[in-house]
C-alpha cells in the first residue's frame, strides 16, 4: 500500500462513530430476533450464481438478487442491475418418485403370486418413512439502483415451496380377477406472490451496511390428498387442487461487515413478523423467522469462495422433515469477467439421507448484458435443481 493509499484509508472521526453506531444497529438486530425454534418453510435458491454455487448467497450478493439474498449487499456496490432469474429445485427421498412410476406402469390384471409380490414391494417402497418429495421455485424480475450511499432495490417475484407425502398407507388386495394396490398421498404448498421493496446505506466507506426488505405478499395456499392406485398415473401436479388465497407482509433485515478487501460476512432474517396464510381445511401456513449467515473470501480479485449456513432450523410442508443447509461454493471469473466459471455443493444437515449435493454454473458477459446457468444434481436421491436468468448491468 503506497503513502496515499494508507492516508485515504485512516477512518475520519465521523466515519469511526458512523462505524461504531452501526455496530449497535448490528447488536440489536439480534437482540431483535425472537429466541424460539423456527418454523418456517426452507430457503429457496434465487439465481443461477447461487445456484451454480451451492446456494450461497448472504454474504457474495450485491446485485439486484440482494432485495431477496440480503439487503444489505445493495449497498455494498454501485450499480444500476436489472434481472430476469427462474429456478427450480426437487427433492425425492428414498427413491419414492421410481416407486411412483412402478405403481403406474403395474398391472392390476395378473393376481399371479410373483405380481401380488411385486404389488407388496411397491406399496412397501412409497409407505417407507421418510420417503417422500419437497420441490421449491422461485421466478421473479428484481431491479437494483443507487443514490450516494443509499442503495434501492424491489422486486416483483413468487416464491414457491410444496411437498408430498404418504397420509394413507399402501394396501394390496385381490379380488374380482384383479390385484390392487390403493393409499392416499397429501400434497401441500404456498406461493409466495409478492411485490418487495429494499432499502440500504453503506457506512464507513463501505465496512459495513444495514438493509432492509419490506413485501407485501399474496399467499396461495395448497392442501389437499390424492389417491395412488395401482396402473393410475399419480400425476400430482395437477392434483394440488384450488388454493387459498390471503394477504400478508413480511420484513427482511441484513447486514455485511468487510473487515477487508478481501473478506465479507452476512447475516439476514427473514420474515421476521412472522406472516401467516390461510390454507384448505382450516389449516394455517406460518413463516416464522429464517435466519442464515454467509462468508466470503477472495484469495484474488477474480476468485471468490463463500459458505453459507441456515442459522435456523426450519420447518418444511412435510411433517417431522426439518431444513438447514449448509451451501459451499466457489467462482473464478475471467477476461475482465467476460466468463465466470462456478462450482458448489449443499447438504440438509438435518436429513439424514442427505448428502452433499454437487453444483456448478456458468455466466457470460458481454458489456452490460448477462446470461448465467446454473444447476445440480443429486446423485444419490436423484434430486436436481437448475437455474437461468437474463441480466442488464450499467
Amino acid at each position: 500500500m503506497n503513502t496515499v493509499e494508507r492516508i485515504t484509508s485512516i477512518p475520519t472521526i465521523d466515519g469511526m462513530i458512523q462505524f461504531r453506531i452501526s455496530q449497535w444497529i448490528l447488536l440489536g438486530f439480534f437482540l431483535c430476533l425472537p429466541a424460539v425454534p423456527a418454523a418456517a418453510v426452507e430457503f429457496v435458491v434465487v439465481g443461477p450464481r447461487a445456484a451454480g454455487m451451492g446456494g450461497a448467497g448472504v454474504a457474495v450478493t450485491t446485485d439486484a438478487y440482494a432485495t431477496y439474498w440480503n439487503p444489505a449487499g445493495l449497498a455494498m456496490s454501485k450499480s444500476l442491475d436489472v434481472r430476469i432469474q427462474g429456478t427450480t429445485q426437487v427433492t425425492d427421498r428414498l427413491g419414492i418418485a421410481k416407486a411412483l412410476d412402478d405403481l403406474n406402469d403395474f398391472n392390476t390384471n395378473d393376481t399371479s403370486a410373483a405380481n401380488q409380490a411385486s404389488a407388496q414391494n411397491i406399496a412397501n417402497e412409497i409407505n417407507r418413512a421418510g420417503a417422500t418429495i419437497s420441490a421449491l421455485g422461485s421466478a421473479g424480475l428484481y431491479v437494483k439502483g443507487h443514490f450516494g450511499e443509499h442503495a434501492f432495490g424491489f422486486n416483483v417475484s413468487d416464491v414457491a415451496t410444496s411437498g408430498a407425502f404418504v397420509s394413507t398407507p399402501l394396501q394390496v388386495t385381490t379380488s374380482g380377477g384383479q390385484t390392487n394396490i390403493s393409499g392416499q398421498m397429501a400434497l401441500r404448498g404456498l406461493e409466495a406472490r409478492q411485490v418487495a421493496f429494499s432499502y440500504a446505506y453503506a457506512f464507513a466507506d463501505k465496512r459495513f451496511s444495514v438493509g432492509v426488505t419490506g413485501k407485501v405478499i399474496q399467499g396461495a395456499a395448497y392442501n389437499t390428498t390424492t389417491t395412488l392406485q395401482g396402473g393410475v398415473d399419480p400425476n400430482l401436479l395437477d392434483n394440488f387442487g384450488k388454493a387459498d388465497i390471503s394477504t400478508s407482509y413480511g420484513i427482511d433485515l441484513g447486514a455485511m461487515y468487510r473487515p477487508s478487501s478481501w473478506l465479507k460476512f452476512g447475516v439476514v432474517a427473514k420474515d421476521i413478523n412472522q406472516p401467516t396464510f390461510n390454507a384448505p381445511g382450516g389449516l394455517e401456513y406460518k413463516l416464522t423467522p429464517q435466519v442464515r449467515g454467509g462468508m466470503a473470501v477472495n484469495p484474488w480479485s477474480t476468485m471468490t469462495i463463500s459458505a453459507d449456513m441456515d442459522i435456523t432450523s426450519n420447518q418444511t410442508l412435510i411433517p417431522g422433515l426439518k431444513s438447514q443447509v449448509l451451501s459451499l461454493g466457489m467462482e473464478q471469473t475471467v477476461l475482465s469477467e467476460f466468463l465466470s466459471f462456478r462450482v458448489g455443493t449443499y447438504k440438509n444437515v438435518q436429513d439424514a439421507g442427505s448428502i452433499f449435493t454437487p453444483t456448478a454454473g456458468i455466466g457470460m458477459r458481454m458489456y452490460a448484458f448477462r446470461l448465467d446457468l446454473g444447476g445440480g444434481y443429486d446423485f444419490n436421491e436423484g434430486g436436481a435443481i437448475a437455474s437461468g436468468a437474463l441480466a442488464l448491468t450499467f
